[in-house]
């Protein structure tokens, strides 16, 4: 179906001789001869323009106005095109500041316009797709999205519901590996007045801490070797909505203040820059580490902690929700069928039985896994049982376990475990066998010593050691 054109022009010839030119293009172009009849043909829906092609001058009232009534009620999310047979500077102004695509004088050469009609429809829908994305998130991420039935889930999704509409500065989500941390912070996200902002995320665990200062701050060209270009930080990015900061424990104590004055004095600076930078960030961090352990051995600041803990939600482990399982099975069951095309419907008794037996170390993340699995390689409306691959009682699957023959290693291959915890289980493992003897590591593992420092610190395993 083409796509909708509305033209605004009083002059009768003109105003057909578009129509005609556009709908020769592919265009459904519409011509309205006024602002009333713009504003009423859009204001009933015969008319949902990408594209307003428009007079600046009208016989009952100025384009310009019609396009702040328009914005200001937020019935048209489409490019505004403005025609004008004077074209007076402070007009243009006025159009551009009230996001006008752009502003043309009469007669318009009709390459030209097809051009700047062309880019003002790519914009457009752009900015649609931008939009329905954005709606489908705030619907699919609000508090009932948190699923269970049993009373712990129930106390989550209360507390999610208080928040809901309050304009919190910080928050800290705590829970084990897989208990829904990311799922949690978007509901916060999607259910707060900055729901139209960006949401960005960043692993602190993930990076180094020269590389998370940079990511996190920005940086400046020629601001250390490698910085050939400005790079604009997640803090500025995320200004006007929300930064998730996953694992905060695992940043390092000395960036820590300076994400303190950043998030306190609402400015940053740039590695490399001279000049403060404002932003607006509700920050909501996550972390499967107790803080309070971390403060008094001194690996987490308290000024930090005291800062972010304006609210603490913490998930509960899935073996202390067992009464969610079916929820959460039937849930992603709906999810992959749609995904795949399956059409799965039925669980066997034995099924419920290995999966209510369990005891699930990975929480919901490693429930999502196992059943992702079997409805993918299911056959017909049934989830088969030999893809669920779970002990009966659970035990001996609570962590990964090393053997002590010869140079075998043994890794869980039941969803339990994520690919980075075995990279993670691997590089441990071969340090503590070499005395945490870098080049010796690496060299058993088959890698660069700088490629395997580069893990060493992402996961934090020399911290690990002196900690031992």
């Amino acid at each position: 179906m083409p796509d909708q054109l509305l033209i605004v022009e009083d002059e009768e010839l003109l105003g057909n001789e578009l129509v005609r030119h556009f709908r020769r293009n592919n265009w459904d172009a519409m011509l309205a001869s006024s602002v009333k009849a713009a504003n009423d043909m859009i204001a009933d829906g015969t008319c949902d323009p990408l594209i307003v092609l428009c007079d600046l001058n009208l016989p009952d009232g100025n384009g310009l106005d019609l396009l702040q009534s328009m914005r200001k009620t937020g019935r048209s999310n489409g490019e505004w095109i403005f025609l004008t047979g004077y074209g007076d500077a402070p007009d243009a102004v006025r159009a551009m500041r009230l996001g006008a695509f752009d502003f043309l004088t009469k007669p318009a050469d009709m390459d030209r316009l097809d051009l700047v009609v062309a880019g003002a429809a790519r914009s457009a829908t752009a900015q649609r797709r931008i939009s329905r994305e954005t709606t489908a998130a705030s619907r699919s991420y609000q508090p009932e999205a948190y699923r269970g039935h049993s009373s712990a889930a129930a106390a989550v999704r209360d507390m999610l519901q208080r928040l809901t509409g309050l304009p919190f500065s910080g928050l800290i989500i705590n829970g084990e590996t897989g208990t829904g941390k990311g799922l949690t912070a978007k509901i916060l996200h999607h259910s707060s007045p900055r729901a139209d902002g960006p949401f960005v995320e960043v692993n602190c665990a993930s990076l180094p801490r020269d590389l998370l200062e940079s990511e996190l701050f920005g940086h400046e060209a020629g601001a250390f070797t490698g910085a050939k270009g400005r790079h604009i930080g997640l803090m500025e990015q995320a200004s006007g909505g929300t930064l998730f900061l996953d694992e905060i424990a695992e940043m390092d104590i000395s960036l820590q203040p300076k994400l303190l004055k950043a998030i306190e004095d609402k400015t940053i600076r740039r590695l490399g820059g001279e000049k403060e930078i404002k932003i607006d960030v509700q920050v909501v961090a996550a972390t499967n580490r107790n803080l309070g352990v971390e403060m008094r051995e001194n690996r987490f600041r308290q000024d930090l902690y005291h800062r972010l803990s304006v609210f603490e939600i913490t998930l509960p482990a899935l073996r202390q929700r067992t009464d969610d399982i079916e929820d959460l099975v039937f849930s992603f069951i709906e999810e992959f069928n749609a995904l795949a095309k399956k059409k799965v419907r039925k669980v066997p008794e034995k099924v419920w039985s290995i999966l209510e037996a369990y005891s699930w170390p990975g929480n919901v993340r490693e429930l999502r896994n196992v059943i992702e699995r079997a409805v993918l390689l299911s056959s017909g409306d049934t989830l088969p049982i030999e893809w669920i691959q779970l002990s009966r009682s659970g035990e001996g699957n609570s962590a990964p376990v090393a053997s002590c023959d010869e140079d075998l290693l043994q890794l869980p291959l039941d969803g339990s475990m994520a690919l980075e915890d075995m990279d993670r289980f691997i590089i441990e493992t071969t340090l503590k066998r070499h005395d945490y003897n870098v080049m010796a590591t690496a060299r058993a593992l088959g890698t660069t010593r700088e490629t395997l420092r580069y893990r060493v610190q992402k996961y934090g395993l020399l911290r690990e050691k002196n900690r031992n």
